[in-house]
């Protein structure tokens, strides 16, 4: 990775932030808690994807729409976000294998 890629990077990620802060109030707190959530357990190719700015995508449309954030996402953010990463592989599957890996490993 060059230092081009690096400010590009930089500048993709402040114009999302720029469209997050856009957001009203409430859809901020959800999105902040969304992101902290997935960067926890949320997919190895989280920042390389279009997961985090199709959830603001999905948020635009919702404040346009005139709807609640709980109304598009449910009162569960855990539960919105392990159905959006259903289908990924996780960083959480990686450490799973590897604590299994190690007691495969332990019991030969």
């Amino acid at each position: 990775m060059g230092i081009q890629d690096i400010i590009e990077g930089k500048k993709q990620w402040r114009a999302h932030m720029a469209r997050v802060k856009a957001l009203p109030p409430d859809y901020q707190i959800v999105y902040k808690e969304i992101q902290r959530y997935l960067f926890k357990v949320g997919p190895i190719d989280l920042l390389d994807g279009s997961l985090l700015p199709g959830i603001v995508d999905f948020f635009e449309e919702g404040v346009a729409a005139g709807k609640g954030v709980l109304e598009l996402i449910g009162n569960d953010v855990a539960a919105f976000c392990d159905d959006l990463v259903k289908d990924s592989r996780t960083y959480a599957d990686i450490y799973q294998e590897s604590i299994r890996g190690k007691s495969g490993a332990a019991e030969k």
